[in-house]
């Protein structure tokens, strides 16, 4: 591979990285914009806007950190935000192989 390879490449990533961070934030604001957005969501919620694999991956990932309800132990709600930005700025970098699921 030649150096102009390499550099395109990184150039590449950079891009996608940017491209990401844009999407995100992004969906942040318009979600913060936007008021009858609730804070948090059940996780079965969730599931139906984004399917069951790919919440429980982001969880499993550590993208997405389930929320405590009332303080106490259970943990079968999700911050939107963080959801929604999870689900906007998902793609294939993130997922993690299958020997390490």
């Amino acid at each position: 591979m030649g150096q102009q390879e390499n550099s395109d490449r990184m150039k590449l990533k950079e891009m996608i990285s940017l491209f990401k961070d844009a999407a995100t934030e992004g969906v942040q604001y318009a979600i913060a914009q936007t008021s009858q957005v609730s804070e948090s969501i059940s996780k079965s919620e969730a599931y139906r806007r984004y399917g069951r694999a790919s919440v429980d991956r982001w969880l499993s990932e550590g993208l997405l950190k389930p929320l405590p309800e009332n303080g106490g132990k259970s943990t079968d709600r999700i911050d939107t935000q963080e959801l929604e930005a999870t689900a906007a700025s998902s793609n294939r970098q993130t997922y993690l192989p299958v020997a390490e699921r």
